[in-house]
């Protein structure tokens, strides 16, 4: 393949998932020769990867969906309020068919590098199997948690069962009826499995190392009226959802902080919120949630008294209540009956913070304390998040510049869509910008607006190179810091400040000043002719 001639397109697109489904449109709709590279075999992304026992998304439906063509959003129908993985997978799948976009996707490819030749201003692209395209553009679409955290147990290759990583599940159904199955994490994604393999298995022991929050999703199916009534103001509500924290619209924001208010209306009111599920409303209680430790403390103990009238054995309630970071700075989990299942007689929780995980073995798993026997083992061990898609690729310029060692003390980044040394090369929901704090796919959006806009701009004025400046960007890389230090974010170990990864420089990643703030200074940028963006023929 090598030898073949080199392919040559006005931009390339890494990713078939959200993000680069609506890039190849964008782009195409500019006029522009585009070519997708998927490593799975169809499109969905995270959503192709992740089809675990559970998958569901944690944004309602509604929501969660692309904004930009009025008759795709009033003809689709979402069955849930809350989507199913293989919904939305479907739903990836029709917009790549309704727009005709799977006729510029390659599957099944992986990317080794791309090499940016600054005397040339192209990119070369290049597959783990040798193939090379050239391009002028080069568009990261390759997701936030896209890169699985494979299991670094000793002793996982002599493990005599099955097992299994949550964002490497089989296509195939797996059937854990009348095994004795382990899992290791007990975050989000471990929240959504647990429920439906207890179901099924002849016992299932749980290994924790840190306690999470769930929020009840009070899920189930959408009726016909109130998806009607959502559909007749959808414009309206797309339009608002720019203006909120998260890029959600429909929550009226509140009006007082916890501490303001006497301890019965919080208690009621987090009643209400819980009686309502979802973790938008909650975080909405109030105005300093995530500001004040002190209102912040009544919110994450509502959570915990829940926690223990729900799980009836005193000793495993306890072991489930989160005790070292405030509600929110981590990702809230949203559930569907999690904590009930640790009242079923075929569930067990261990404590693998007081006696970690020494080995696999053959036969099971062993801690310091004791030795489990297990014929299946599932590892919800999460995913080297925001960076390790693009570190994975050799990222590198004809002047010297490595995006390995550019980011080896954590990433830098101008908006998070661009990085200071590497032209024309755009990042979607990169590192510096709301993506994780927020409804991804208007963020998806609102990014692959801004990037075509740029090479529209570019175009038109006869402008060939877009490269952000440096200075703008330790600005940038500033504000993102001050904000979130500003915050009660940094007070948990979490991934988004990779501490889910041994060795990964600790520095918080996502912007968390919110869609509105993020989005106006994204169209000041704009305004003052692309403010820290050289811009040359």
């Amino acid at each position: 393949m090598s030898d073949q001639s080199t392919e040559t397109f006005d931009a390339v697109v890494i990713g078939a998932g959200f993000a680069g489904l609506y890039s190849l449109y964008r782009l195409r709709n500019l006029g522009l020769s585009v070519k997708v590279f998927e490593a799975g075999d169809g499109v969905g992304g995270t959503w192709y990867w992740n089809r675990y026992p559970g998958a569901r998304c944690d944004v309602e439906s509604m929501e969660y969906s692309y904004s930009f063509d009025p008759e795709l959003e009033q003809e689709w129908v979402w069955p849930d309020k809350y989507s199913k993985q293989s919904d939305i997978l479907r739903y990836a799948n029709h917009v790549a068919e309704r727009y005709d976009l799977l006729k510029d996707i390659q599957f099944e490819t992986r990317i080794k590098s791309a090499f940016y030749d600054r005397d040339a201003n192209t990119w070369t692209i290049e597959t783990t199997e040798g193939q090379k395209v050239r391009a002028q553009y080069c568009i990261m679409a390759v997701g936030n948690l896209s890169t699985p955290r494979v299991p670094d147990f000793k002793g996982v290759d002599r493990f005599k069962g099955d097992w299994y990583h949550s964002g490497l599940w089989p296509k195939e159904e797996v059937d854990f009826s009348g095994k004795r199955v382990g899992i290791i994490g007990t975050g989000s994604t471990a929240i959504q499995i647990i429920p439906h393999v207890a179901q099924q298995a002849k016992h299932l022991t749980i290994f924790q190392r840190t306690a999470n929050y769930s929020l009840p999703a009070r899920n189930g199916p959408l009726p016909e009226d109130v998806r009607a009534a959502h559909k007749k103001k959808y414009r309206e509500l797309r339009e608002q959802a720019y203006f909120t924290p998260f890029g959600i619209a429909g929550y009226p924001p509140p009006e007082k902080g916890a501490i303001e208010a006497t301890p019965e209306e919080r208690e009621a009111k987090y009643h209400e919120k819980w009686a309502e599920g979802g973790t938008i409303s909650y975080l909405f209680s109030y105005t300093d949630l995530l500001l004040s430790e002190e209102s912040n403390k009544t919110a994450s103990d509502f959570v915990r008294e829940r926690i223990r009238d729900i799980v009836k054995d005193p000793a495993t309630a306890e072991l489930l209540c989160p005790n070292d970071h405030p509600i929110g700075t981590k990702r809230i989990c949203l559930d569907s009956g999690y904590y009930e299942t640790f009242n079923r007689d075929n569930v067990s929780l261990v404590d693998v913070r007081s006696a970690p995980i020494e080995e696999i073995t053959p036969n099971g798993l062993r801690t310091t304390k004791e030795e489990f026997e297990l014929d299946s083992l599932i590892f919800a061990t999460g995913f080297d998040a925001m960076t390790g898609a693009i570190l994975e690729m050799d990222v590198r310029t004809s002047d010297g510049a490595d995006m390995k060692e550019r980011w080896k003390d954590g990433p830098k980044t101008y908006l998070g869509i661009m990085v200071s040394g590497f032209p024309n090369m755009f990042v979607i929901t990169g590192p510096g910008s709301p993506g994780v704090k927020s409804q991804m796919i208007l963020s998806i959006e609102q990014h692959t607006d801004w990037i075509t806009d740029c090479i529209e701009n570019m175009r038109a004025k006869g402008i060939n190179r877009a490269e952000a400046e440096a200075d703008a960007e330790v600005k940038w890389v500033e504000h993102v810091n001050e904000v979130a230090n500003s915050t009660l974010y940094p007070q948990a170990n979490s991934w988004y400040v990779g501490a889910n990864i041994p060795g990964k420089p600790r520095i918080f990643m996502p912007y968390v000043g919110g869609v509105e703030a993020y989005k106006k200074i994204c169209d000041e940028v704009v305004e003052k002719g692309y403010e820290g963006i050289s811009l040359s023929p």
